[in-house]
C-alpha cells in the first residue's frame, strides 16, 4: 500500500508560477539588501575605520574575556538544566502525587515565567554579588523545566510492553527507569535535547542585565565607548559578535550531530525487531555494567514509580 500523499504534486503550470515567485522574491531580498548596504554606507558605518577597531590588543582581550565568560555560564546552565531536567522529569512520572503534583507545579510556574524575570529574581534576591551564578541558576531552572518535559514525551513513548516486560523479568523500577526507560528516552530526544542547549547558550546573553561580563555584555560596552569621526561603530560591533553567536551554535549543533550519528551507530542499543524483552535486555546490558546479571533484581518496589 503506497503513503498517504500529503499534498498535490505541481503541474506545469504551477511549476512556472513557482519559479516565478521564487526569482520575484530572490530580486526583492537582494534589492533590500542592496538598499540597506548603501544606506549604511552613506552613513559611514561600512568605512574601514570601524572594522580598524578590532585590531586593538584591548578590544581583542576584551572579547577574549567575554567569550570565556559565556562559555562557563553556559557550562554551568547546561549542565545544571539536563541534571534538574531528569529529576523533574522523574518525579513528575513518578505515582505519588505528593512526589508529582509538586514536580508539576513547579514546571507550570517556571516555564510559564518569562527567563528574564527569573534571572533578574535570583540575582536580587540571593546572588547580587555572584552574576554568573544568578545567570547560571536562573538558566537551570527555566531550561531544566523544558528538558524535563522533553524527557517525560520520551519516556512516554518507550512501549508500554517493555516497562512490562522489564517488571516481568524481576526488576525493581529504579532498575525499569535507569536503565529502560531513561536511556531509550535520551536517544530518542537526543535532537530536542540538543536543540534546548542551542537556546540555553543564546539566553546567556540575558547576562547584560544583571551586569554580568558576557559577550553582549562586551559587545554594548565596546559600542558605546568607542568613537571613531564622531560615529560609534554598532554595525561593526553587531556583525562581529553576531558571527561569533553563530559559530558557537554551529559548533554545538555539529556536535550535537555527532553524538546522534555515534549513538546510531551503537551495537548496543535497542533495534526495532526486537521483542519487548528483548530490548529490555538490550537496555539493561546497555546501561548497567553487570550486564545480565542486573536485570534480575530482588522485585522489591523502589520509590517514585510503581508496576503498572
Amino acid at each position: 500500500m503506497s503513503a498517504s500523499v500529503l499534498f498535490d504534486a505541481p503541474g506545469p503550470k504551477a511549476k512556472i508560477r513557482n519559479r516565478i515567485y521564487a526569482v520575484v522574491g530572490s530580486l526583492v531580498i537582494v534589492a533590500l539588501l542592496v538598499v540597506s548596504l548603501l544606506r549604511l554606507a552613506e552613513k559611514g558605518h561600512l568605512a574601514p575605520e570601524m572594522w580598524d577597531i578590532f585590531n586593538y590588543a584591548g578590544i581583542r582581550q576584551n572579547i577574549a574575556d567575554a567569550l570565556l565568560a559565556t562559555l562557563k555560564a553556559f557550562a554551568l546552565a547546561a549542565v545544571g538544566s539536563l541534571v534538574l531536567g531528569v529529576l523533574l522529569a522523574v518525579a513528575r512520572l513518578s505515582d505519588h502525587k505528593a512526589i508529582s503534583w509538586p514536580a508539576t507545579a513547579f514546571i507550570e510556574v517556571f516555564r510559564s515565567l518569562p527567563l528574564l524575570i527569573t534571572i533578574y529574581a535570583v540575582w536580587v534576591a540571593f546572588l547580587t554579588d555572584y552574576s554568573m551564578w544568578a545567570l547560571a541558576i536562573g538558566l537551570s531552572i527555566y531550561n531544566g523545566c523544558v528538558q524535563a518535559e522533553v524527557l517525560r514525551a520520551g519516556v512516554n513513548s518507550v512501549p508500554r510492553g517493555q516497562r512490562e516486560a522489564a517488571y516481568a523479568l524481576g526488576m525493581t523500577k529504579t532498575q525499569v527507569m535507569t536503565t529502560v526507560l531513561l536511556p531509550q528516552a535520551v536517544r530518542a530526544m537526543l535532537p530536542t535535547i540538543i536543540s534546548q542547549l542551542v537556546v540555553t547558550l543564546k539566553d546567556t546573553s540575558f547576562g547584560f542585565v544583571i551586569l554580568y561580563p558576557e559577550l553582549l555584555y562586551s559587545a554594548r560596552l565596546i559600542a558605546s565607548n568607542t568613537l571613531v569621526n564622531g560615529s560609534y561603530p554598532y554595525v561593526s560591533v553587531i556583525v562581529v559578535f553576531g558571527v561569533i553567536y553563530i559559530a558557537l551554535c554551529l559548533a554545538l549543533s555539529a556536535l550535537a550531530t555527532w553524538i546522534e550519528k555515534r549513538g546510531r551507530r551503537s551495537k548496543t542499543g535497542v533495534l526495532a525487531s526486537d521483542t519487548d524483552a528483548q530490548a529490555v535486555v538490550r537496555a539493561a546490558e546497555a546501561g548497567t555494567a553487570g550486564g545480565a546479571a542486573g536485570i534480575i533484581g530482588d522485585g522489591s518496589d523502589g520509590p517514585g514509580i510503581t508496576k503498572n
